[in-house]
């Protein structure tokens, strides 16, 4: 398996509150006391590699799995559509039983986009988080049967453009984490309250991603299980000597929440 180097942004711990504000004043993304730290870590490219990386075991799968949806507009005149090839694919992939689709980010790597790569490392839910979110989506009374089985938030994540060449989306195995290297930070909404886990630095930290992801390649994560499955801190990756890209990064991911049998 071959490793590269990338610098990613690592959160710091912080006896403070941390916090991220969303559209506050015009502003997306405003980072309240937060402290990122740019590190250098090794990266294993999972490409070719016949890796036994399964969602089942480590709340990640790699899937080739080509969409009829080739431009993803702002008029979404294609959710319908790609909604339900999402709902397809993780009922086929992880056993979904029901896939509610209720987020679609796309990001592209360019200074003048309103959403850019995530390049902080974190996983996009706390445990209070993800309760929190559930409610927020089904409410309290519809909440109470999906806790009383099996749930789980997770994301699809797919280029849109012809091929990722830089910025291209990095994962921990869950096995090589501590307890210790997470931190909660909350995100402040003009209407909600939201919590996500950010992570500080490990040299024990063991970073995986594909290289030259296509439109027909799709990653799917866990980013919270109430069962236990592990979830994955995640950033996106600026590889060493990777930087002279003739095409930004363009992808688009969906998150999801699945109730299991």
């Amino acid at each position: 398996m071959m490793t590269l180097k990338a610098s990613v942004n690592y959160h710091v711990q912080s006896h403070e509150a941390q916090a991220f504000q969303f559209d506050v004043d015009g502003i997306s993304g405003n980072l309240v006391a937060p402290e990122l730290v740019p590190t250098q870590v090794n990266v294993k490219d999972n490409r070719d590699h016949g890796s036994d990386i399964n969602f089942a075991n480590d709340g990640i799968t790699f899937v080739t799995q080509p969409s009829v949806v080739t431009e993803f507009d702002e008029d979404r005149a294609w959710q319908p559509a790609y909604d339900q090839e999402i709902q397809t694919l993780l009922a086929q992939e992880i056993n979904a039983q029901e896939v509610i689709v209720f987020d679609h980010t796309v990001r592209i790597d360019d200074q003048g986009s309103a959403r850019q790569p995530a390049r902080n490392v974190h996983n996009d839910y706390s445990p209070d988080g993800a309760n929190q979110r559930l409610v927020n989506l089904v409410g309290k009374e519809r909440a109470k049967t999906f806790q009383e089985g099996a749930f789980a938030f997770v994301n699809v994540w797919r280029p849109i453009s012809p091929v990722v060449t830089t910025s291209p989306l990095g994962f921990i195995y869950p096995t090589s984490m501590d307890n210790e290297d997470w931190m909660t930070i909350d995100l402040v909404y003009p209407d909600r309250k939201g919590e996500i886990l950010g992570v500080a630095t490990n040299p024990k930290h063991e970073w995986f991603y594909q290289s030259n992801m296509r439109s027909d390649d799709v990653v799917i994560f866990n980013v919270y299980d109430n069962q236990g499955r592990p979830y994955l801190a995640h950033s996106a990756l600026d590889i060493v000597g990777q930087s002279d890209a003739t095409a930004p990064r363009m992808s688009i991911e969906i998150r999801t929440l699945v109730r299991f049998a």
